[in-house]
């Protein structure tokens, strides 16, 4: 039967969804009475699980306190979750500028962007997906760009930081960072860029885990060709790779630091842009010129609130780095135990195992690992199959999901 909807990122001739009633920690319930091992954690947003009990009963109270709000309003929760967020971002940042979601905060960071410098380009990576907006969607590189084009006027290009399939040809022993020596060098002849928006970890194009220099490198790229740096940590942030925001990993500060999904655990629609001061200073007396009807909505902030209050009570953070060897491991050894599986990486509970398969042996693929009840994502472009579980997943549910995966792998191997 067909649905009354359209399904995002399909052909709607066919098109299905799992009509989802429920769910406990790191599993999820359809209504055909089956219980999915959530190996995607959603849509890289369900970092608590599900049905956790208390972010249910914060939502509900909010409702009961304030439930409607103009994106002007000022209220406590408001005023809490910002200034835990500009804690969270680290020194010199002063302002929170909230919106719906991952694609609008990167959007509002275009146009913070260009309010501040005055220039009008943006650079990003060819691998890359910073959202659907127009805006959004001209900075990312990958297949879903071209069929809207023609995009934002001045969205430039990079080559990726890509180890296991270097751009310019070189292997790992001979490397010279040509992946952020090219950023230096299109800064330098563009001359006219705003600012620099980069994934931590590039993870919906194959988790691409760039080495400790290559964050330092383009920091300083940007500071010698007055080019602003925002973070995308929309997909990486939340303890997602063992950090609260992936980049400090690198010890780098980002002038803008973009994030959703998991700012709210999945339970609340929300997004932000945590802004430097050197930036911020620019609106005290310049119009900011951005907004829209249901940013900072109550229930969103609530649920956000909550949220960061579970990651620091239940550890979750520090789960998803002290788990991140056991996944690394765990899909080393898929990468050594099927012959169609070429590398193979990650940081904290995000990794990837790329395979030499065509589209009909990932169809084979999703087939068997749907048979098997695994929630991931599968990117035959990008040769990869890519896990995201929930942060309060235990190890033995960890190896349980590798071992589903590599049954599904030997089936269409």
């Amino acid at each position: 039967m067909s649905e009354p909807f359209f399904f995002t990122w399909s052909k709607q001739r066919g098109a299905t969804g799992l009509e989802i009633v429920g769910g406990e920690g790191p599993w999820f319930d359809t209504a055909d009475g089956a219980r999915w091992l959530d190996f995607g954690s959603l849509i890289y947003s369900a970092n608590l699980g599900h049905g956790h009990p208390r972010m249910i009963r914060a939502i509900k109270a909010q409702a009961d306190r304030l439930c409607l709000a103009m994106p002007q309003s000022v209220f406590p929760e408001k005023r809490a979750l910002a200034e835990k967020l500009l804690a969270l971002a680290g020194e010199g940042f002063t302002k929170v500028f909230f919106t719906l979601g991952g694609s609008e905060a990167n959007e509002n960071a275009i146009k913070m962007a260009r309010l501040a410098t005055g220039r009008f380009k943006v650079l990003s990576r060819y691998r890359s997906y910073h959202g659907a907006t127009m805006g959004a969607l001209s900075l990312t590189g990958d297949y879903r760009r071209p069929p809207l084009e023609p995009a934002l006027v001045g969205a430039i290009k990079a080559m990726d930081c890509y180890c296991d399939r270097c751009p310019f040809g070189q292997e790992v022993t001979r490397c010279a960072r040509e992946c952020a020596t090219q950023i230096d060098e299109v800064l330098r002849i563009e001359a006219n860029v705003a600012a620099v928006f980069l994934e931590p970890v590039p993870g919906a194009n194959g988790v691409l885990v760039p080495p400790d220099d290559y964050w330092p490198r383009v920091r300083a790229a940007c500071d010698r060709h007055g080019a602003l740096l925002v973070a995308d940590e929309v997909l990486t942030g939340f303890g997602r790779c063992g950090h609260w925001l992936t980049h400090q990993r690198w010890g780098v500060t980002p002038d803008m630091i973009t994030i959703s999904k998991a700012l709210t655990g999945g339970y609340g629609v929300l997004g932000a842009v945590l802004v430097h001061d050197r930036v911020a200073r620019t609106f005290e007396d310049h119009a900011l010129l951005a907004g829209l009807t249901q940013y900072a909505h109550p229930l969103g902030v609530a649920a956000a609130l909550e949220a960061l209050a579970i990651y620091e009570e239940e550890g979750l953070v520090e789960r998803a780095a002290r788990l991140g060897p056991a996944l690394a491991e765990g899909l080393a050894a898929l990468r050594e135990a099927h012959p169609r599986a070429r590398f193979s990486r990650g940081l904290g509970l995000l990794g990837a195992l790329e395979l030499d398969l065509d589209a009909d042996g990932f169809a084979r693929l999703g087939a068997a690992l749907r048979t098997r009840r695994v929630h991931l994502f599968l990117r035959p472009t990008d040769r990869a199959l890519i896990v995201a579980p929930p942060l309060c997943i235990d190890e033995a549910t960890l190896s349980d999901g590798l071992d589903r995966i590599g049954a599904a792998l030997a089936e269409v191997a």
